[in-house]
């Protein structure tokens, strides 16, 4: 059965690079661009793995993070953060949030994937 992977990012570039790559490695890509968006579809697709984009409008891949964790449907799916921040103690931030992995961009091909598959 082909896993679902659930995209939430707000630049539209990264958003088609992510869900293509992870396309062409056979897995189903579910985009969200709007963070307050990402909680209602994870739950509407069920995914194996969420890409999380960390600074987004709105709000922010931290706080989301936070909330899929808090809620019992959504708690067990692994969180994969994908972001710019790159400062000493962000990535610390980021896993206690509940992150189970966590790229710098620009995130090398090979290093994504080998993440999203160490994930699921």
């Amino acid at each position: 059965m082909t896993k679902t992977v659930l995209v939430v990012e707000d630049n539209e570039l990264n958003l088609k690079l992510f869900c293509d790559l992870l396309r062409a490695h056979g897995y189903r890509a579910e985009p969200v661009t709007d963070g307050r968006e990402a909680i209602d579809r994870a739950h509407a697709v069920s995914p194996d793995l969420i890409v999380m984009d960390i600074q987004m409008p709105h709000v922010t891949g931290l706080e989301l993070i936070e909330a899929i964790k808090a809620d019992p449907a959504l708690g067990a799916i692994p969180v994969m953060a994908v972001t710019a921040y790159a400062a000493k103690g962000d990535e610390e931030r980021i896993r206690q949030a509940g992150a189970e992995a966590y790229v710098s961009k620009p995130v090398p091909v090979a290093r994504f994937m080998e993440v999203v598959n160490g994930l699921i």
